[in-house]
């Protein structure tokens, strides 16, 4: 039976949040992001796309692009509570339902055509409500499978949608630019263009043994995707292999001024894991030296005997981490902190006596109220104070 999927794609989805939030960001070219000296842009409004902004553009170039542009920081936890909600209008339509990140997801809607008519019309259906239940707007692909529901959602944005039936994928592919397959990224793209290459028609006619000359292993996925076979089924219970937060910081900064950075980031992974009902193993610090040309990323994790949500504990591991970086004076720009090796759960954690099991109680009690008051009124409501902190 021909598979039906689609792929639902919000348009610059924490950008136009924001813009929905805030009445006065409206129209105008929105940067989410961090420092503006240092930082990345994480979402362009399309105002700010308009001067060719694009995401993980360097802060600094994008304001000088547009100088009017207006930075905002990122909210994750807002970002979290939409997502959640675009979860439950997906899976009115579908259970078969695989998230590729917050703002985007794979559905295969191959057998609610019965119950929503045609796959076209069950894209509508999704894309109204989105924007009926959350006042953003969203593009969707529908493909036979999910590279071509993939490109298409890309196309089709913003506020579009494009439908690419099983007959019509060969003159769909043939005249687009190579750069529009999976793991073709600038060097590989300049490596087809080498071989003369530059469409994916192109790609897809081209001798296999040149090919795997030059890519190996890889050039039988290039050419299967460049016909259009991607058999790949739609999985509902793909999740999250880890949560990170880091951050470029506003200028170069000692071991010692890390601890409030370090501090916000186990808050904020702490909450997103407990809004998904997830705990988490592995803790990972990650340090960026100052140097230049910079070196790569200090990494250091510890693997805990107990699953956990709770971000004391997130943070105590994470002050350990950078204490055995022995960093000294040498200065440091960027500081990130990611919680891995994930397991499903909000319980608390078991613990051996009654008075630990009442006190584990007690504490994820508190972080329950604080998750909603951060819900309610934003991440600045709390603030933690650091060990030995007046």
């Amino acid at each position: 039976m021909a598979r039906h999927v689609l792929h639902v794609d919000m348009d610059a989805f924490y950008a136009a949040v924001e813009q929905r939030d805030d009445p006065a960001l409206r129209g105008r070219p929105v940067l989410v992001g961090g420092d503006r000296r240092r930082g990345v842009v994480t979402s362009a409004s399309y105002e700010a796309r308009a001067f060719g902004i694009h995401s993980a553009m360097p802060m600094a170039a994008a304001i000088a692009r547009c100088p009017r542009a207006v930075v905002v920081r990122g909210r994750m936890e807002r970002y979290v509570a939409v997502s959640r909600q675009l979860r439950q209008i997906f899976r009115r339509f579908t259970p078969l339902v695989e998230p590729l990140s917050l703002d985007e997801a794979f559905l295969d809607v191959t057998a609610s055509t019965t119950l929503f008519g045609p796959p076209p019309e069950i894209a509508h259906q999704i894309r109204r409500a989105v924007r009926a239940e959350t006042g953003l707007t969203a593009s969707a692909g529908v493909a036979p499978n999910k590279f071509i529901a993939k490109i298409a959602s890309d196309l089709a944005k913003p506020d579009g949608q494009l439908v690419v039936p099983p007959e019509a994928v060969e003159a769909f592919l043939r005249p687009l630019p190579v750069r529009h397959l999976w793991g073709v990224g600038r060097v590989t793209e300049a490596a087809l263009h080498r071989l003369g290459l530059r469409t994916i028609g192109d790609l897809g006619a081209a001798e296999p043994t040149l090919l795997a000359r030059r890519f190996g292993a890889g050039a039988r996925a290039l050419v299967l995707w460049a016909r259009g076979v991607d058999d790949r089924p739609v999985r509902p219970d793909r999740a999250a292999k880890s949560m990170g937060e880091e951050e470029t910081l506003d200028r170069d900064r000692r071991a010692g001024e890390l601890l409030p950075y370090l501090l916000a980031d186990a808050e904020g992974i702490a909450r997103r894991l407990r809004a998904h009902a997830l705990r988490a193993r592995t803790v990972t610090l990650k340090v960026k030296l100052a140097t230049r040309p910079g070196p790569r990323p200090l990494t250091r994790r510890h693997t805990l005997a107990e699953p956990t949500a709770d971000e004391a504990v997130l943070f105590a591991i994470a002050r350990r981490l950078l204490g055995s970086l022995a960093l000294g004076d040498r200065p440091v720009r960027l500081v990130g902190l990611a919680a891995g090796n994930l397991l499903a759960g909000d319980g608390d954690q078991l613990a051996l006596f009654a008075a630990e099991r009442r006190a584990a109680a007690r504490r994820s009690a508190l972080a329950r109220a604080v998750d909603e008051l951060v819900r309610r009124f934003g991440a600045e409501t709390i603030r933690r104070r650091l060990p030995g902190e007046a």
